[in-house]
């Protein structure tokens, strides 16, 4: 109604404004200067049937659907779910297929563990009274503890399985194998303990050997014991030049072959020579005279009561295994080695 009453208001106007100028013609005299219609206007407010009307159009401004909020919260979720499809694509593309497995194995067990959980809690106030319809010992196990199950237990009936006796036997037998060895190793050391000390003690004890005692070293090494006999100055083993034994070097392994003669283990004797070489027309060489050495070596030993079953190797390295490598003809690298070897 406010609408037609505003409608209609412009065309009255328009009617009052139209029907002045027509009455000028039946008027007195046209010749006169007729009064303009601004003054008019301008008094037409001072009747209330003249009021001029005031036109205010609202044009409520607005955008169609399109331009909307709610298609971005649509757009969005799609692009939220598209990406972790993709996103799970790439990751089942990228991941071997044994870990996909057990991530599978893993997520059926948990599921089959909620239902199992799920069955046991639930009910308590009903007909069942809280017991489940869902057996867990029905449930399968996943593949991976079956397997595992499988290879600790065999298929075969009477087979032996983890907690057999047959298995403890074994785990028993390996034990005690570790400790024999062990212990035989541990006696070992102590028969190379009693004979270093024995002999040192024995050659301290003889004013014969007052002052070679100190050319009979000890030496650990991986072999076994390594008994030395080494030359200096003022003492040699053999003669010059020759592999026959003197009387003070002879004496000396006679007391190396008592106190080896307490043990059963192998024996290994090696002859070493300096760098000095032989004389022009001499055809034997530094490998022949230590090789021979050590063969006189073991000829004494063998004469003492040490049994050649016992010998392992007999071998002469001339000079190539130096005891001074600064000097090649210091007198100490002249010497005969025996080694008491390990067992094992």
């Amino acid at each position: 109604m406010a609408e037609a009453a505003e409608l209609e208001a412009p065309e009255k106007a328009e009617g009052a404004a139209g029907a002045a100028p027509e009455a000028a013609p039946g008027g007195a005299n046209t010749d006169q200067p007729q009064p303009s219609a601004e003054p008019a206007a301008e008094a037409a407010p001072e009747g209330e049937g003249n009021v001029a009307p005031i036109i205010v159009k609202k044009i409520v401004g607005g955008h169609g659907g399109a331009h909307g909020g709610a298609w971005k919260i649509a757009l969005a979720d799609m692009m939220t779910a598209m990406m972790a499809f993709f996103l799970l694509m790439w990751l089942l593309g990228a991941t071997e297929a044994d870990k996909r497995k057990s991530v599978a194995d893993f997520m059926r067990a948990s599921t089959s563990h909620s239902i199992v959980e799920m069955g046991r809690n639930s009910g308590s106030g009903g007909i069942l009274g809280g017991q489940s319809i869902i057996d867990p010992e029905a449930m399968p196990a996943p593949p991976r503890q079956t397997a595992m199950m499988e290879r600790v237990t065999p298929r075969s009936e009477g087979g032996p399985t983890e907690n057999s006796p047959a298995d403890k036997t074994g785990s028993g037998n390996l034990d005690e194998e570790a400790k024999r060895k062990e212990a035989q190793e541990q006696q070992e050391q102590d028969n190379f303990d009693k004979l270093e000390r024995e002999l040192k003690q024995k050659l301290a004890q003889s004013k014969r050997f007052e002052n070679v005692k100190d050319q009979v070293q000890f030496t650990r090494e991986k072999d076994g014991l390594r008994i030395d006999i080494i030359d200096k100055a003022d003492f040699s083993m053999f003669g010059l030049g020759t592999s026959k034994l003197l009387p003070k070097s002879e004496a000396l392994v006679a007391e190396v072959a008592a106190a080896v003669a307490k043990l059963d283990n192998k024996l290994a004797v090696r002859g070493h020579t300096d760098s000095i070489p032989f004389g022009p027309g001499d055809d034997r060489s530094n490998w022949s005279l230590s090789a021979e050495r050590a063969e006189s070596t073991r000829a004494a030993l063998e004469k003492r009561n040490i049994p050649a079953s016992r010998f392992a190797k007999i071998e002469g390295v001339a000079d190539t295994m130096p005891f001074n490598s600064r000097d090649p003809a210091d007198p100490r690298n002249r010497r005969i080695s025996v080694t008491v070897l390990h067992k094992n």
